[in-house]
């Protein structure tokens, strides 16, 4: 076991092994199954494909930029691929305005097709189709993406052809709310969207009533006056913006259960971590799953709206779900994290640990299960899951395993974003306030402050009435964090290490989103 671990983690350089194919994959008498998708860079950029091979060159590094400018609140995006890390840039990108439309039909009846633009892969199709009706309410929603591969650009290319299409799957279930912003949301579609509370009518006993009432303060309670309003309720208030949340959440899951139906019949390698920013109804939805990250500058003020997920900041949740199922942990590995390796000298002594209730440290006697090799292990860009991946939301890697063994690191990995949301209402945005979308390439290198100074500083020397600006703040953006190749590597500012990393940027201005049509 310590032999195959120690194989494992010396085949891992800053990502994942390509190994964690299924055993049919593996198996030489079989044909490899074709691609879903050929290698590309994203439609946007629109490269010949002797442009996309000129852009594999780990030597010079080359900044791709869009050629016109033609995404929508004139948009910046630069990207460059790695320093050799793997042999294709594995990240990926994608920029939508989607229409959400729907016929005045009823979406219960079996003949109900959706409109709009509909991608007939989901689940078994490829073809965009455009479906010609007479459509009465429409809705646009703004979307762009970063999927940051590993194992292979399979499945980042794959979820930047389709994520939007799910997104768009699940809002339009939802158009005729939306379409009303004063609605509250039914609690239950088809019906009339009342309130209910407790009312003396309800059929149980007096007494019961009476405490039910003394619990809410309504009205004829005991020791509360008639003109009391109700204070509990049987059915929560949910707002609109909520439903939202829900949608996307529904629409990564599905997204990942659909990378797993194709890879039966395709090959989609490896996984992808998700970056995506949605604008719809004058809000922006940020939701992440993984470790890439996006931050809004304002005025100079600098708003998180992600956090990453890697096998620190999620080490309760990994450690729990192995509590509750050690099956899954093969008889080799213990849930348990401990300052260092446990040596078999160390049975029978105390000595420091920690498990899922815990942020502390405590003492604990050493037994012999504690030697099997550690669920996560490592600590800040180099902590792995099962000494393997280091993140641990994403989507696929449905056939990822820890190296020469059985152990399906799947159930580890969730599909689940964090969703956060930004009333772009609450806030005026003037040229230079912009989100900030990047893969970890970028973070790994500059901070936070040193990004919104290097995109503040750059914009604030531009014409503001230039609409390549902020195209051309990304190229600056991705230049400062790979740097120039010098005799020891890249090197950045102050002769640092430059990004040996996959680099994507996106850079957004939030000024056009302050005026934006109503939903007809």
């Amino acid at each position: 076991m310590i032999t195959r671990v120690r194989s494992a983690v010396s085949s891992i350089i800053g990502g994942i092994m390509a190994s964690g194919s299924t055993g049919e994959q593996n198996n030489p008498d079989l044909p490899d199954p074709p691609l879903r998708f050929p290698y590309s860079r994203p439609d946007f950029l629109g490269l010949s494909p002797d442009e996309v091979e000129c852009s594999a060159d780990h030597i010079s590094r080359p900044i791709l930029i869009l050629k016109e400018m033609k995404l929508p609140w004139s948009t910046g995006y630069a990207e460059v691929i790695n320093a050799g890390k793997s042999a294709l840039n594995e990240d990926q990108a994608c920029c939508e305005v989607v229409e959400l439309r729907k016929r005045p039909s009823d979406p219960s009846s079996p003949s109900y097709t959706p409109t709009g633009r509909r991608c007939s892969s989901l689940p078994n199709g490829d073809i965009l189709e455009s479906i010609e009706s007479t459509e009465v309410k429409q809705l646009d929603f703004h979307y762009w993406g970063l999927f940051d591969g590993h194992g292979g650009s399979g499945a980042a290319i794959f979820a930047s052809k389709f994520l939007h299409l799910h997104i768009e799957e699940r809002l339009q279930e939802l158009l005729e709310i939306l379409q009303n912003p004063s609605l509250q949301a039914p609690t239950c579609l088809g019906e009339e969207n009342t309130v209910h509370h407790f009312h003396p009518s309800a059929g149980c006993s007096q007494r019961g009533l009476s405490r039910a009432a003394s619990l809410r303060g309504a009205a004829g309670a005991p020791g509360s006056p008639n003109t009391s309003a109700p204070r509990f309720f049987i059915e929560k208030k949910i707002k609109q913006e909520s439903l939202v949340v829900g949608a996307i959440e529904n629409a990564f899951k599905e997204m990942d259960a659909h990378i797993g139906r194709e890879r039966s019949v395709y090959c989609i390698s490896g996984g992808c971590t998700a970056l995506v920013v949605m604008h719809l109804l004058g809000k922006l939805y940020v939701a992440n799953a993984g470790d890439s990250r996006a931050v809004i500058i304002r005025a100079g003020e600098i708003v998180p709206m992600s956090s990453s997920f890697t096998p620190e900041s999620e080490r309760q949740r990994l450690q729990f779900l192995a509590h509750l199922q050690p099956s899954l942990l093969g008889n080799e590995f213990t849930h348990l994290e401990f300052p260092r390796r446990v040596t078999k000298k160390e049975v029978g002594k105390r000595m420091l640990y920690r498990d899922f209730t815990m942020n502390g440290w405590a003492y604990k006697t050493i037994q012999e299960d504690d030697l099997k090799f550690p669920l996560i292990y490592g600590e800040g860009k180099m902590a792995r899951v099962f000494a393997t991946i280091g993140i641990t939301r994403g989507l696929g890697d449905h056939d990822l395993k820890v190296h020469n063994s059985d152990i399906s690191i799947k159930p580890f990995l969730s599909c689940s974003p964090e969703v956060k949301v930004y009333d772009l209402s609450q806030h005026e945005h003037g040229t230079d306030d912009v989100i900030i979308l990047g893969t970890d390439g970028l973070w790994d290198v500059l901070s936070n402050e040193e990004v919104a100074e290097a995109v503040t500083g750059f914009l604030g020397n531009c014409d503001p009435d230039d609409q390549h600006r902020y195209t051309m703040a990304a190229q600056d953006l991705v230049m400062k964090a790979r740097g120039v190749l010098r005799d020891r590597g890249w090197r950045i500012v102050g002769d640092k290490l430059g990004s040996g990393d996959d680099i994507s940027v996106f850079i957004i201005p939030l000024m056009h989103a302050n005026v934006q049509p109503q939903p007809s």
